[in-house]
């Protein structure tokens, strides 16, 4: 139903978190390269249990490629460089919900040149972030609520 894009993912237990969280969202995860390290690794797969091996996978080249073959105007960039709460914005079915790294975020050219599909979750200023899995299934279950007439469960 939705698509989860993780652009150069670095610590493997959310990534293994991410996968089962997208198989049991029936979300399909695409990983952006360089990652952090090899999805073979046992942190990512124990992270994802026994439920890696029924993750939808893709796993791009590089950001330019996932670019390419994937339509810009179904994204949405979570970031904390904007102030549009992501409850406001309207997802679709197929739609991909993009994160950026764990320490860098999304690149600024990137969330430049797209600043109208850039969400946020809503944060006090006694942190910085959340954790990418936690943002991952904040964000995604928002998408799920708003089509949740077409979410088989």
């Amino acid at each position: 139903m939705f698509n989860i894009v993780l652009i150069n993912p670095q610590i493997p237990p959310n990534t293994g978190n991410i996968g089962r969280l997208c198989v049991n969202a029936g979300a399909k995860l695409h990983l952006v390269k360089p990652l952090g390290f090899d999805i073979s690794e046992k942190a990512v797969k124990r992270a994802g249990l026994d439920y890696w091996e029924r993750l939808d996978l893709k796993v791009w080249e590089n950001i330019d490629e996932f670019f390419k073959k994937n339509d810009i105007n179904k994204m949405h960039f979570a970031t904390t460089k904007t102030n549009k709460p992501y409850f406001k914005a309207k997802f679709n079915k197929e739609d991909f919900i993009v994160f950026g790294s764990e320490t860098k975020g999304i690149d600024e050219n990137i969330l430049n040149k797209y600043k109208d599909q850039c969400i946020t979750i809503p944060m006090t200023d006694k942190g910085r972030s959340l954790n990418l899995a936690v943002s991952t299934g904040i964000i995604l279950y928002e998408a799920i609520r708003q089509n949740f007439d077409d979410f088989k469960v």
